[in-house]
């Protein structure tokens, strides 16, 4: 009879437990047999929607009549919009940025031409740099693009960036390392700064020789730990696993990697360009309490547009509704013209160039399950 009780009470905490479990998405992304799968949970796909829902844009206006420059005093980057495009302009980065706020965020009214405030400085700086993510970076945001609410999400100041850590003096101890860095998996790796070294500045990532024995390419473990940390960072800022990207089997192969690999390279790079051209000269106009612990200023990572969610608004495109965000109308029109002639003329449009301080690229042979690159 307690053998029977026993029995029913294991039975019923059995049940209990498994009631309790969430019914998983598998999709296949590489090779059969290769276990490179993603794991999808219901509750997860609804927290990346709730994410990732993005405004109705404002309805299109006439692009006919005076243009902003021509009506408006000191306007820098949308001159060439029509004074109705560019008020719809003006209201949509309103919408994303300071919402709460409004135009007084940037502008110092009734002077809207006035460069007193340093938000206004920064809003411009910010348009050149989105312009040049949906121009010069399509290896990585394709026709999605950016807008201001990719990273804002209807806040004045991002919600996902970084500030370098400053240097831990030799021999000292840190508690609580989890603190140091953006997401406490990343941080428990290291207790250094996987972000400054490989998204401000240069450093080599690859940590995996090639041979069984110390040939190449001499790391250290101290090396092996901060890789470590900066792929848990991009896996837990996407949601996904290492074998999103990398077949496990041989992850610095790229023969046997998938195309989001490849993508993923371009955004490291493009990480890297928009922080030392575009971020860190901008740091001299911010005031202290917008400042890091080390005094630097905010910078991007992949968590900054991304939020968690392998595409930002499951890969709908956020310029179709603002080309003013890729280009002049004239550099759109070029753009959309090479485009038409390259598709009648039945040969492939010439790719965007890539900012000059860009490498040379992986070249991607397939787009359904392989990549081939340099290492």
């Amino acid at each position: 009879m307690i053998s029977f009780v026993r029995a029913t009470i294991g039975a019923t905490l059995v049940l209990a437990l498994l009631a309790g479990c969430e019914r998983t998405h598998v999709q296949q992304i590489g090779y059969r047999g290769t276990g490179m799968n993603t794991n999808y949970s219901p509750a997860t796909l609804a927290a990346q929607e709730a994410v990732n829902k993005q405004p109705k844009p404002l309805r299109t206006v006439s692009p006919d009549g005076p243009t902003a420059g021509e009506e408006y005093q000191n306007v820098q980057v949308l001159g060439d919009l029509s004074k109705a495009e560019f008020a719809r302009m003006m209201i949509s980065i309103k919408n994303w940025v300071a919402p709460d706020i409004g135009c007084d965020f940037c502008h110092a009214a009734p002077d809207y031409a006035s460069d007193a405030k340093y938000t206004k400085v920064m809003a411009r700086a910010m348009l050149k740099m989105t312009r040049h993510i949906n121009s010069d970076w399509k290896t990585h945001v394709k026709a999605t693009g950016v807008t201001c609410y990719t990273c804002h999400r209807g806040k004045p100041v991002p919600p996902k960036v970084w500030f370098s850590i400053p240097q831990i003096p030799a021999g000292m101890m840190v508690r609580k390392s989890f603190e140091r860095l953006p997401t406490p998996s990343a941080a428990k790796t290291t207790l250094n700064d996987p972000l400054t070294n490989f998204l401000l500045h240069d450093d080599p990532i690859r940590v995996v020789g090639l041979t069984a024995l110390p040939t190449g390419p001499h790391k250290s473990i101290g090396d092996t730990r901060m890789t470590n940390s900066l792929m848990i960072l991009m896996s837990e800022s996407l949601g996904v696993n290492c074998n999103y990207c990398h077949n496990s089997r041989a992850f610095y192969k790229w023969d046997e990697s998938v195309p989001p690999r490849a993508t993923a390279w371009y955004g490291i790079r493009m990480v890297r360009d928009l922080n030392n051209s575009v971020l860190v000269p901008l740091s001299g106009i911010l005031p202290k309490s917008r400042m890091g612990p080390g005094g630097d200023g905010p910078k991007v990572y992949c968590a900054t547009c991304h939020l968690g969610t392998f595409k930002p608004f499951a890969g709908v495109s956020q310029i179709a509704a603002f080309p003013a965000l890729v280009g002049t109308k004239a550099e759109v029109a070029a753009q959309a013209a090479a485009a038409a002639a390259a598709a009648s003329a039945n040969t492939p449009a010439a790719a965007s160039p890539a900012p000059a301080a860009a490498p040379a690229a992986p070249t991607v042979v397939s787009t359904a399950t392989q990549v081939s690159a340099k290492p």
